[in-house]
């Protein structure tokens, strides 16, 4: 084989090796004989003649039994060869090295009439890494006497074995096993004819069972449909090899604006319920707006697992979407986002399966639907650049969660047991300025915890419905202080400009990240503009590694004169951590912040730059008519501490950091609230057994040991269905949007909190 290979051939059983060379004992019975000549008429003489003699017979003897026994190999092979001639699998004969003595005729006909080649030379172009996989089956075959492995091809799988013959031959065979998948030609295998289109209608390529309707190869769709412009799921008349027929296409978009056309023999009575998508060889779903999953074909099924007549919601399939399901299908059934492909993993345990779904709108008014086309992206090469960018931002979002609620819970003892000491002194006591510190250091340590949040798309957002215009005049003043003295920005509005749905402190955050970063590569003073236009894109536009779909867009452009960034640094901008100031002058969080929370809004941020002539970045977020209502309510938390208020009633506590549930038992307790602690869901549930037991208020964690926050409290809900809740965590999960939702009531706080925050919260819903 390869020099791999060659270097860790499996060595020949011991036995064989054992055996002397003829050559070998030929040469020894030759130095016998000449000791025989040397020696004189004495038991040594005679005792080296006859060695010579026996040595000579001996040498023959096994020359003689290495020929038979290669005489016998080469009839072996012969038969063998003989055997294998008409399968139609490729097969080889090899020797020990990998040096191909025979091919069949479809071997010849797949890899050329090439004897004496080596294997892996002719596998070379079939699949990667041909040396190594072939030394493995080579390796478990010497041992065991045969091996086999399936092997992943551009176009389906191929499956390998490998029989030993003899002692220095192998039998090696390849069957073709072709994927039936979208995203590859398994359609070669599909029973229904297809073929794939370009968007100027030429054919890009045509499986065999259409080639077989239609007699051969055809360039052009025309050719084959007589009666163009093309319905969807219409009938038509195709030209076959038999005459005219009548189909029913069925059209299913693929990536590059090309098209898949499968042709279904028509039927006179309707089909009920997908009967007819069924028989499609493509993942679809038809999902309820509300999530719900309303039907499955056969291949999706397979694909997530699903059992027949399961309706699940979206949310239970698929997770690491980035932003709630839920938004993202209420935008989709909107008309917004609609055709853009989004990248999920497949809730299954103990597999890694990655999907690529494409959400598109069915249906009118009440009736709306959505479908949703599924490719699995697991091994797909052409998603290997987004992939290996996206694990890098993973790894810092898996960080950032663990971070945060290991971290936040320490922030919020810290914060919540420095409120307590400070009521209990004046500002004129001495400990009361070092208090002071403590709980502005911890704000500090909060944000930056924050800031990763941010950069994960973790955190919490409350998006609404505003005008950019009016957002902006409020923040001009102070942006004007951040910019200083020898800096002017200017601001313009289009006077036509949408609404937004976005979280307007957090849009505010990425501004002002923009405007300082503008002003520091302007040491020297210059100007910066913001700009809002609109922008209707009337086809997706893909830079960046990034795809905008067609739609009416916000732009928020913010422009400077400042010295630029390099090329080789203006894709890493946006990573965690990466910053162009010198230590000291900057965490590079900023524009991984701006990054993060834009992404999580549902929009797309772009850099522009050129060493010495400035850096312009541009926003897009889909415009928006008219406000609408967020399901889930987040109290935001401000600078300024609520004012304390003083409530009554029963607030059940349900924290498993002990530190954090003393603070907020005796925060509660200071402000008239009668407070009863557990520490799990478990405790809590038995608590409420007691029907004499009257409670206003569940105040608990989402993330704790044993049942989360959400799934308790819905099970208490069924009989206490009145009460008020209140979620408190270091960050929400990606599915606490879409739980909060379902449970009535209920607000989240977000950790780290301070005294004022928690009753304040509390005692808002009491009223």
């Amino acid at each position: 084989m390869d020099q791999t290979a060659d270097k860790a051939r499996p060595s020949r059983p011991r036995a064989v090796q054992n055996v002397p060379r003829p050559a070998t004992l030929f040469a020894l019975a030759v130095a016998a004989f000449g000791i025989a000549l040397f020696v004189e008429e004495t038991t040594a003489h005679r005792i080296a003649l006859g060695a010579a003699t026996g040595l000579f017979a001996l040498s023959v003897l096994v020359q003689w039994g290495r020929m038979r026994a290669r005489e016998k190999a080469a009839m072996q092979r012969d038969a063998i060869a003989r055997f294998v001639h008409h399968d139609a699998a490729p097969s080889f004969l090899t020797n020990d090295d990998g040096l191909v003595t025979h091919a069949n005729h479809a071997a010849v006909e797949k890899f050329g009439d090439k004897p004496g080649a080596s294997l892996v030379a002719l596998l070379g172009g079939l699949f990667a890494s041909p040396s190594a996989v072939l030394y493995r089956l080579h390796a478990k075959a010497a041992k065991s006497g045969s091996a086999r492995e399936d092997v992943v091809m551009r176009r389906g799988h191929i499956r390998i074995s490998v029989q030993v013959i003899g002692k220095e031959g192998f039998l090696w065979r390849l069957e073709e096993m072709i994927d039936r998948t979208p995203n590859t030609r398994g359609a070669e295998g599909v029973s229904l004819p297809m073929v794939t289109v370009s968007n100027s209608g030429a054919l890009l390529f045509i499986n065999e069972a259409m080639r077989r309707l239609i007699g051969g190869r055809e360039k052009a769709l025309d050719r084959i449909i007589t009666d163009l412009p093309l319905r969807p799921g219409g009938v038509h008349e195709l030209a076959t090899i038999e005459g005219a027929a009548r189909a029913t296409v069925v059209e299913v978009k693929s990536a590059a604006g090309r098209r898949e056309l499968y042709f279904l023999p028509v039927i006179e009575e309707a089909p009920s319920d997908w009967a007819l998508i069924d028989l499609l060889p493509v993942p679809l779903l038809k999902i309820a707006p509300d999530g719900q999953v309303q039907q499955a074909n056969r291949m999706a099924r397979e694909l997530l697992e699903m059992s027949p007549g399961e309706h699940p919601s979206l949310g239970a399939l698929v997770e690491g979407l980035g932003r709630p399901i839920l938004d993202w299908l209420s935008d989709a059934a909107g008309g917004r986002g609609l055709g853009r492909p989004e990248f999920v993993q497949a809730a299954r345990p103990g597999k890694d399966v990655y999907l690529q779904i494409t959400l598109e709108r069915v249906g009118v008014g009440d009736a709306t639907s959505l479908v949703a086309v599924l490719n699995d992206a697991t091994e797909l090469k052409t998603l290997e650049a987004q992939f290996v960018q996206s694990q890098k931002m993973q790894a810092i979002g898996q960080l950032a969660g663990g971070v945060a609620h290991d971290f936040n819970n320490l922030l919020t003892a810290i914060r919540g047991h420095c409120d307590l000491l400070l009521l209990r002194r004046e500002p004129s006591d001495p400990d009361y300025a070092d208090l002071e510190q403590i709980n502005q250091n911890a704000n500090r340590a909060a944000s930056l915890v924050r800031q990763l949040l941010a950069f994960s798309r973790k955190q919490n957002l409350q998006p609404q419905i505003i005008d950019l215009r009016d957002s902006m005049a409020d923040l001009t003043h102070l942006l004007n202080r951040l910019v200083g003295e020898k800096v002017e920005l200017t601001m313009t509005h289009d006077p036509e400009l949408a609404c937004v749905r976005v979280d307007k402190r957090q849009l505010e955050q990425v501004l002002m990240n923009l405007v300082v970063n503008a002003r520091d590569a302007m040491p020297d003073g210059g100007h910066i503009d913001i700009e809002t236009r609109m922008e209707t894109l009337d086809a997706a536009i893909e830079r960046d590694r990034a795809m905008v779909p067609a739609g009416r867009y916000v732009v928020i452009r913010v422009a400077d004169e400042g010295i630029g960034i390099p090329p080789d640094k203006l894709p890493k901008i946006f990573e965690p951590f990466f910053t162009t100031k010198r230590a000291g002058e900057g965490t590079g969080l900023g524009l991984s912040t701006a990054y993060g929370i834009i992404k999580q809004t549902g929009g797309y941020i772009f850099a522009d730059s050129a060493v010495g002539q400035g850096t312009a970045f541009s926003i897009y977020l889909p415009g928006h008519d008219r406000p609408e209502d967020s399901p889930v309510r987040t109290v935001h938390l401000g600078d300024v501490d609520p004012p304390a208020v003083q409530g009554e009633g029963v607030v059940l506590l349900v924290e498993d950091e002990a530190p954090v549930r003393a603070f907020a038992s005796r925060a509660l307790r200071m402000r008239g609230y009668t407070v009863l602690e557990a520490a799990n869901a478990e405790e809590a549930l038995d608590a409420l057994t007691d029907d004499a037991l009257s409670v206003d208020v569940f105040v608990t964690d989402v993330v704790m040991p044993g049942m989360d926050g959400p799934s308790w409290v819905s099970k208490a809900l069924e009989t206490r269905p009145d009460t008020r809740v209140v979620f408190v965590s270091g960050y929400a999960e990606d599915h606490l949007a879409d739980s909060q939702a379902r449970i009535p009531n209920s607000v989240f706080l977000p950790k780290p909190f301070s005294l004022n925050e928690l009753t304040a919260t509390v005692y808002d819903q009491l009223q």
